[in-house]
This record gives C-alpha cells, sequence and structure tokens, in this order.
C-alpha cells in the first residue's frame, strides 16, 4: 500500500511515516499530473498547497484503511479527508481528484447535520405526527 499525502506540513509528514507507512507527499507542482502517475513521483516542493489535507491510499485492504484511519486521526486530529483510489480515478488528474473530494465531504457533512436536526427536531421540519 502507499499513501499519497496533500496538504501536509513538512513535520506531520515525517511524524505520518515514522508509523510506517510507505508515504508520498505532493507538491503544488504535480497537481496536474494523473494520479496514476504520481504513484511512482518522490519529488520535493511546496507541500502546503491546499487548505484541506488528503489521505489517499493506493490499494489498501479493509483492515489497513481502518488502521491507517485511526491512526493519522490520532496523531494529526480531525480534518482530514480519506479517500482510495479506484480504476477510474487513477485516471484523474490529481486536481480532479481532490475537487470530487471536496464535493463528496461537503456532501456527507450536509447529510449529517440534516441527520441530526431531525434527531432533534429543529429545523425546518413538520411535524404532522399520525395524521388519519
Amino acid at each position: 500500500m502507499r499513501i499519497l499525502l496533500v496538504g501536509f506540513s513538512e513535520d506531520e509528514i515525517e511524524r505520518i511515516k515514522g508509523l510506517g507507512y510507505d508515504v508520498l507527499p505532493v507538491p503544488e507542482h504535480l497537481r496536474d499530473i494523473k494520479v496514476r502517475e504520481l504513484l511512482n513521483k518522490r519529488e520535493r516542493g511546496n507541500y502546503l498547497w491546499t487548505e484541506q489535507r488528503f489521505v489517499i491510499m493506493h490499494e489498501p485492504t479493509n483492515e489497513e484503511i481502518k488502521t491507517v484511519m485511526k491512526n493519522v486521526r490520532e496523531l494529526i486530529g480531525s480534518g482530514v479527508i480519506f479517500a482510495t483510489t479506484t480504476e477510474t480515478n487513477l485516471n484523474w488528474t490529481l486536481e480532479e481528484l481532490l475537487e470530487e473530494l471536496k464535493a463528496e465531504d461537503e456532501y456527507f457533512r450536509a447529510m449529517r447535520e440534516a441527520r441530526k436536526m431531525v434527531k432533534e427536531r429543529r429545523g425546518l421540519f413538520l411535524d404532522i405526527g399520525n395524521v388519519k
């Protein structure tokens, strides 16, 4: 398994490497390269080029996904978007993949908030009870 890191500081990258993962930090000048090509590039540059942090796992097992998410959250905290590569997104540029991941993250955050509002019975929801 390889892990692409986007938006992390050099200190955070070193701490994640310390967990024993094969990590590839992605500098800004590689944002327009296909994800498939990034998996073999080890280049230095500006790593803090995006407002959000992304951990993109390539060919992980289900157990590895859970472990990486747990370990990175314990080490870095919240605010990290996790993803895995697919046959489809390997052919996208990194920029395209990050835009898709941001959109998905926004959608799921909105869904969680809507479920919370319904559960707490707040917001613009009608409570019509048992209508006969």
